[in-house]
């Protein structure tokens, strides 16, 4: 299927105007980031390896990996040598305290029609006791079920339950240090992987039946078996809906380590990168909606913008109250992409060592319900 600007999206879809996304993995356990600032002030260092001083927390271990960070200065004086696998177990003892049900009910009362979990991060570590063994890190999962108490616990609530899976990158599988979008591309994982990821994915449609099918980055096979999985869960969920970053596989990706492509790559991504601070997706051969992350979009296509509360999608911190997005910005953030046709995927990222959301996120899913029922032209539509 390839679509075209005429292309109709799912109406539940459509009617929902606001979506939760949750990023919650072992980086919420350290849950610190650099202060987010503009390219042309990064230290020379940053200049050269940007991704390595992201202030998007849930980047955390790629950081680790570039000693003269501020991720990593941050770590060696916090933790000294601890290794971030460690931070698995932090994790796993946090979901003692785990209210689902209350999560739920905020997402509910803000307004949401649907709830995106974030079920691998590109850290590896999932959310579920994944029957697709991981040859590279054993029991790098959860043994508590989250995906499923999570869908269980938003669907109670009328909202519908999407499944986010990086399915581009992995870094038990390449562990490369990742500092430009060259970098990124190259380092999508070959060998075992595409089968490894591929299972995962099918596993997560069987298991929960995801009413949005949310893959990031990129996907480590070719067109015509990304045709093949999306089929497959379009069969199994015939109502459900596919997001625009199941970008292929392409074999010149491994070019990008060499300097000279890798050069040319930057400099072409970043004519490419939207105005401001965010930036909108390549368009894939399968997709149902567009996801422009911290940007607007311009085109035809349904849309749905994603962003943080503050500059990060995992908990950071080391978040300032100024990092954080005003309450007159957010509500008009909703309003205005609503009356525009679009939908809000609003992140919240919950602290790791107790599996709370923490209040300045809080307070942003509390204003939101106190104007729920003016934000969106119908008013709030559960799923």
């Amino acid at each position: 299927m390839i679509n075209t600007p005429a292309m109709v999206v799912a109406s539940w879809w459509s009617r929902a105007r606001l979506g939760i996304f949750v990023h919650w993995t072992p980086a919420s356990v350290p849950g610190w980031a650099p202060h987010r600032v503009p390219a042309a002030e990064l230290p020379a260092a940053g200049r050269r390896a940007p991704l390595g001083w992201t202030s998007y927390a849930e980047w955390y271990e790629n950081a680790l990996r570039f000693p003269g960070s501020p991720v990593a200065a941050h770590h060696r004086a916090t933790y000294g040598n601890r290794p971030y696998t460690d931070f698995g177990h932090d994790f796993e003892d946090g979901l003692a305290g785990w209210d689902p049900a209350a999560w739920a009910r905020s997402f509910r009362e803000a307004g949401a029609g649907y709830a995106v979990l974030v079920t691998k991060h590109h850290d590896g570590f999932c959310l579920w006791p994944s029957e697709t063994e991981n040859p590279h890190r054993s029991g790098w999962h959860t043994t508590r079920d989250v995906v499923g108490e999570f869908a269980e616990a938003v669907r109670a609530e009328g909202l519908r339950f999407g499944v986010y899976y990086s399915g581009g990158l992995d870094w038990t599988f390449d562990d490369r240090p990742i500092g430009t979008a060259a970098d990124m591309f190259s380092a999508v994982p070959r060998g075992r992987y595409p089968a490894y990821a591929d299972a995962q994915l099918r596993e997560l449609i069987r298991r929960y039946r995801p009413d949005i099918l949310w893959n990031d980055i990129a996907w480590p096979a070719s067109a015509d078996e990304i045709r093949s999985l999306v089929d497959f869960y379009r069969f199994t969920v015939p109502h459900g809906v596919v997001n625009d970053r199941l970008l292929p596989y392409a074999p010149h990706w491994r070019g990008l380590r060499l300097p000279g492509a890798k050069a040319l790559y930057n400099w072409w991504d970043r004519r490419t990168v939207a105005q401001g601070e965010g930036f909108v997706p390549r368009t894939p051969p399968v997709f149902d909606f567009r996801t422009p992350e911290y940007a607007r979009y311009e085109g035809s296509d349904p849309y749905e913008i994603t962003r943080g509360v503050d500059h990060s999608f995992g908990y950071n911190r080391n978040s300032g109250p100024d990092a954080f997005i005003g309450r007159e910005a957010l509500t008009s953030l909703v309003r205005d992409t609503a009356a525009d046709g679009g939908n809000v995927l609003l992140n919240v990222g919950p602290r790791g060592e107790d599996a709370t959301i923490p209040a300045e996120q809080r307070l942003r899913l509390e204003w939101l319900a106190e104007e729920a029922g003016a934000l969106t032209p119908d008013g709030p539509t559960p799923g």
